[in-house]
Order: C-alpha cells, then sequence, then structure tokens
C-alpha cells in the first residue's frame, strides 16, 4: 500500500456500546444539577481566577483553622459544599479533557489514513479513467470538484484537509 495506517487500533462494537452506555450514565447522573446561563451571566458571573482561588482556598484554611475568626454573616455549610461540588467538577472536568484528548488524536490519526486512502482511491479511479473503463470517468469528474483547480499541480495535495473540522 502506498500510505502506512496511523491507527489500525479499531473500537469494537461491544466497546462502542460500553462508551456510549457509561456517557449516558454520565449525563444521568449530572444533568439534574446543570444550570444554563446565558451568554450575559456567563460574562456577568465569570470565572474566579487564580488569585481569587487563593483567596477562597485562604478563607476555607481559616474557617478550619481558626474558625472564631469567620464571620458568622457566611453559611460555612454552604460555603463547604460549594468548594466540594466545585473541587469535583474540577477533577471530573480534567478526567473528561484527558478523555476527549485522546479521542481527538485517535480521530485525527483515522482522518488521515482515510484521506491518504481516498486520495490512492482517487489516483486508481484516473489510471482507470484513461483506460476507459466503465464509470470511472464519472467518477473522477465527481470527486475532481474537491480539488483545488489553480494551482501549477494537477495532483491534488497530500495535506489532510482541515475546513469545519474542530480544533479542540
Amino acid at each position: 500500500m502506498p500510505f502506512d495506517n496511523l491507527n489500525n487500533v479499531h473500537y469494537t462494537a461491544t466497546e462502542k456500546t460500553a462508551a456510549a452506555d457509561a456517557i449516558t450514565a454520565l449525563e444521568t447522573a449530572l444533568s439534574e444539577k446543570f444550570r444554563n446561563l446565558t451568554a450575559e451571566e456567563r460574562k456577568r458571573y465569570g470565572s474566579i481566577n487564580e488569585q481569587n482561588k487563593l483567596i477562597v482556598n485562604k478563607a476555607l484554611d481559616y474557617r478550619i483553622n481558626q474558625p472564631a475568626l469567620s464571620s458568622a454573616d457566611v453559611d460555612w455549610v454552604e460555603f463547604q459544599n460549594d468548594f466540594d461540588s466545585r473541587s469535583f467538577i474540577q477533577a471530573t472536568i480534567a478526567k473528561l479533557q484527558n478523555i476527549i484528548d485522546g479521542l481527538n488524536n485517535n480521530k485525527i490519526l483515522h482522518d488521515f489514513d482515510n484521506y491518504q486512502a481516498a486520495l490512492t482511491d482517487y489516483g486508481f479511479s484516473q489510471y482507470k479513467a484513461s483506460t476507459k473503463a466503465a464509470g470511472f470517468e464519472t467518477k473522477v469528474a465527481d470527486m475532481a470538484q474537491f480539488f483545488n483547480r489553480t494551482g501549477a499541480t494537477t495532483t491534488p495535495s497530500t495535506e489532510t484537509p482541515t475546513a469545519g473540522e474542530p480544533t479542540s
């Protein structure tokens, strides 16, 4: 073959089903607590930066180690619940991000393999069309629309197209 399969490890039907079931279970377990924020609310409430996280951590540290110095105006049970929930969410996001990164990397390799195989098939079809084999002229004409015709070369690029693909 004129190309190397960069990723020839494929998911079985059982693995696909298990992953889909796990995602559904995760959605079911967490979705009741999800809140939709408008763009304005997201901007208004924002995300506390690292400096402000240090303030939160220091307030909690004082609450735990010197509770007499804590304000009676703060609902400390709610403060702790918010802190615990935030910690859980952050850890969950990190784990999910690792999964997303791994899936994106695998997808890139499978996309590249598919694209290289499609280029090989197109080249074969061009050859067969030149021999007047039935059906290949139509196939080549149909696929030719996807290749740049303005360049000096008539062979398709070997770069993987990225238009419309998410980058992260």
